[in-house]
């Protein structure tokens, strides 16, 4: 029997960085003379920061050249910098640091597979970046999810086979992308909205380590 490897995504399964994003955006609108609302930050989810400031910017009815945009777009980046360098470990998803020093403690080798830019940043801050066997973040792929290629080349890294890799995400390119790649794949979040994931879990408190052990040993 082949050893299993897991993949864990960051955002939304180790930590929440959505809402620095928000207070990020919502700066910047404020600035910019308008609100920017919750439910508005809604539609900017796993889109990318380019098009995400054209719906900011459609919002509050604003038009900027080009040079302006690109400026704007580094400053949004900053703030979020600020905010993100100020966390600590106590803003782990719940049961998710026992998880991983299970995994570590057990010599099962685990990955990053990350869009983010900042993963290693946002782990250093958490004190998690020791753990991991191998990180694979933003600037180690040319596709975005649902293309697989983050979690192809964290098997790679983690010397394993795609069939051998449970990947954990919370959103749906990331479970499609584990589908593509032939892994077993664990939703967290909205059952019905991650309904192509192999498992559903409400919330990360549900990946228990008895969970982690079936999964072992399927």
């Amino acid at each position: 029997m082949s050893k299993k490897a897991f993949i864990f995504d960051l955002d939304g399964v180790i930590v929440d960085t959505a809402k620095y994003h928000y207070k990020a955006w919502k700066k910047l609108a404020n600035d910019l003379g308008f609100d920017f609302t919750e439910e508005q930050n809604e539609l900017l989810k796993g889109v990318s920061r380019v098009r995400s400031l054209e719906i900011l910017l459609n919002i509050g009815g604003v038009n900027l050249p080009e040079e302006e945009k690109i400026k704007i777009m580094q400053d949004k980046n900053e703030h979020y910098l600020q905010y993100i360098t100020q966390m600590g470990q106590d803003e782990i998803l719940e049961g998710m640091h026992e998880v991983l020093l299970y995994l570590k403690e057990q010599t099962i080798p685990f990955s990053l597979g990350s869009a983010s830019k900042n993963a290693r940043l946002i782990l250093n801050q958490l004190e998690l970046i020791d753990l991991f066997d191998a990180i694979v973040d933003g600037n180690d792929v040319s596709k975005a999810k649902p293309d697989p290629e983050v979690f192809l080349i964290a098997a790679e890294k983690l010397k394993t086979t795609p069939e051998n890799c449970v990947v954990i995400e919370d959103a749906i390119a990331g479970v499609e992308a584990a589908n593509i790649a032939g892994m077993v794949s664990i939703g967290i979040g909205d059952k019905n909205t991650l309904n192509e994931a192999d498992f559903n879990l409400n919330s990360t408190s549900e990946l228990t380590i008895e969970m982690i052990k079936e999964l072992i040993k399927e």
